[in-house]
């Protein structure tokens, strides 16, 4: 599939590429991530292949992945209208400031114009809630994001971080408010993180929100790099060094056996894999090389067969919270052994009431 085979995002007409090019990576303010000439062929190649979904937010690298992109694009109407440019706030960058970060609407609306100023455009496509305001009530921040959204200066929101009993609660709020609703879902999805797929997903499914996964190699947990027995590299952090447990090497062997066989990376099947569950929109690919994001691109050409899928499937099979697993024997109870919308049940063995004693 090429990148510029377009989706559109939730339930909305805002049309997106497959892959959408993370940029936590853009600057070296917090000590790692790409250069401001590394960031710019990064984003002209994403560019050049037919991508055009951009993701940052107001507290990368201190601010300055915004200000890449705006020197890079924002200063160039052509490119800048051509792309899809998502941003975030929440993030506090003012210490001692408690208005400084949050989801009140003070906080919300000087976010939006610092991140107007530096991404240096009249308005943002996507704008993301980064994580849930527990101190805010919802319908103030979804109030101040409508407003924005009628003001011209937000196109689309989303939420990220966020349970989803509160996206379900702001989602049925907007609704019936006649608010701008959410259109995306951004959440940590990956063959090492399904917790998600417990309440999440299905929220995202039933309230039009396309989901849009961060970190789907687990921060290079997935790519094959660390094997079972060899070093874990040092500074690699907690994330990555805590996921490599024997369930996350069973889960790597199978990535490495299944790109043997198809002449391809183990990042790719994974990210393959990914883009075919359900609900999934657009994975967010993040690269400080152009190596990396030729290789996280290479994703959209692999085709996993049933066999490939299922295998993967049952090894990162996740340990969902209740009700999840006991909602697995609601369809033995209700449908009397029936085939309903293509899924088959048993006969409950405790129905008092057989369909020819009925009669």
């Amino acid at each position: 599939m090429p990148l510029d085979h377009f989706v559109t995002l939730g339930r909305s007409g805002l049309r997106v590429s497959p892959l959408c090019l993370g940029t936590m990576t853009f600057g070296e303010e917090w000590g790692w991530g790409a250069s401001v000439d590394e960031s710019n062929k990064i984003l002209d190649a994403y560019l050049d292949r037919g991508g055009n979904f951009i993701d940052t937010a107001n507290i990368y690298t201190k601010g300055h992945s915004e200000k890449i992109i705006g020197d890079h694009l924002g200063r160039h109407s052509a490119r800048r209208h051509r792309a899809v440019i998502a941003t975030k706030f929440f993030g506090n960058l003012y210490r001692g400031d408690p208005n400084g970060g949050s989801a009140n609407r003070k906080s919300i609306i000087s976010a939006c114009e610092n991140s107007l100023r530096r991404l240096q455009t009249d308005y943002i496509d996507l704008y993301w809630m980064h994580a849930w305001d527990p101190l805010t009530p919802i319908e103030e921040t979804m109030r101040a994001l409508d407003d924005l959204v009628d003001s011209g200066k937000v196109r689309y929101i989303g939420f990220s971080d966020t349970p989803a009993w509160k996206c379900a609660e702001a989602q049925t709020i907007a609704r019936f408010r006649g608010w701008a609703p959410l259109i995306a879902l951004q959440i940590e999805y990956s063959l090492l993180e399904r917790t998600v797929e417990g309440d999440l997903v299905p929220m995202a499914l039933d309230h039009g929100l396309g989901i849009t996964p961060w970190s789907p190699l687990k921060g290079g947990a997935l790519t094959g790099k660390y094997r079972r027995g060899g070093n874990v590299q040092a500074g690699r952090g907690e994330r990555v060094t805590a996921a490599l447990t024997d369930k996350t090497y069973d889960i790597v062997d199978a990535l490495v056996e299944i790109a043997e066989r198809l002449g391809t990376t183990p990042s790719r099947v994974a990210l393959a894999w990914l883009s075919a569950r359900s609900g999934v929109a657009s994975p967010i690919i993040g690269a400080r090389t152009l190596a990396q994001l030729d290789d996280n691109l290479g994703a959209l050409d692999v085709k996993l067969t049933s066999e490939m899928a299922q295998k993967l499937d049952a090894l990162s099979v996740p340990a969902l919270n209740f009700p999840a697993g006991f909602l697995n024997y609601v369809s033995q109870v209700a449908q009397g052994g029936t085939t309903v919308n293509g899924v088959s049940a048993e006969p409950w063995p405790l129905s008092p009431v057989t369909d020819a004693e009925r009669h």
